[in-house]
């Protein structure tokens, strides 16, 4: 098991690492990356926020809907981007929370075909907006900004191949284990005894992270609260016993 971070969510949201919550086999699996504007030199930042436009979303309002049509990439700024995939019978399953340093809007950075999944502001969020036929133009001028998204687009797809990996080979209850023992890792703070993950999640948020219902989780977390595992209040995770979460992914 990876040693355990402590360093707050907020600290982690305003340095130049690009952190996010996805559903990962180990934290290890979706080392963040810098920044995408992180390691660019002053002038290919300039170009790249000379085509970019600031757009500002509420809480609740979509980026894009599954299946518009693709156009560009939305830089983070502020705020917190939920990204996820809603089936026919309407089940979303979470892609990934992303956070300012980290762009939405891949595969298709150039803005070719359609979105496969939403993207919406889980809080206030602030964005800029890049449109495809520009950062085309700009990746064919500049080496530096090629590389730069080649290296974003691979960390996104080492996220959602951990995933999938996670998906098709292990248990609903190895998922939720999994994922409280990142969210500890990447998100926790240690409060005495116990680590308190740094942001809120409701029932709802952790089930379409692992890919099951409300009513599991909220099943799930009454008996590890019973068990003296975790303690869940008002959206706010505190793992008190984390060795015991790790002895369920072994």
């Amino acid at each position: 098991m990876p040693g355990l971070t402590v360093e707050p969510a907020m600290h982690r949201a305003n340095s130049a690492i690009a952190a996010g919550v996805m559903l990962a086999e180990s934290d290890n699996l979706v080392r963040p990356l810098p920044g995408l504007l992180d390691g660019l030199s002053r002038a290919d930042c300039n170009r790249l926020r000379a085509i970019g436009r600031e757009k500002a979303l509420e809480a609740g309002q979509l980026v894009w809907s599954q299946g518009d049509t693709q156009a560009g990439i939305y830089l983070i700024s502020e705020g917190r981007i939920r990204s996820y995939y809603a089936a026919p019978s309407g089940r979303e399953v979470t892609l990934a929370y992303w956070f300012p340093g980290n762009f939405v809007g891949g595969p298709d950075i150039f803005g070719t075909g359609p979105h496969m999944w939403t993207s919406v502001a889980a809080e206030r969020s602030r964005l800029t907006f890049m449109p495809g036929p520009a950062l085309r133009r700009l990746a064919l001028e500049s080496p530096t900004i090629a590389v730069a998204l080649l290296d974003a687009l691979a960390f996104k797809a080492r996220c959602y191949s951990a995933m999938a990996q996670m998906l098709g080979t292990r248990s609903v209850t190895e998922r939720l284990h999994s994922l409280l023992i990142f969210l500890s890792h990447v998100y926790g703070m240690k409060r005495g005894g116990e680590i308190v993950v740094g942001m809120p999640f409701t029932h709802g948020d952790l089930a379409n992270l692992i890919g099951s219902t409300r009513q599991w989780v909220t099943v799930q977390l009454a008996r590890l609260q019973e068990e003296g595992v975790i303690r869940y209040d008002r959206s706010v995770i505190s793992i008190l016993d984390l060795s015991t979460l790790g002895q369920g992914m072994e």
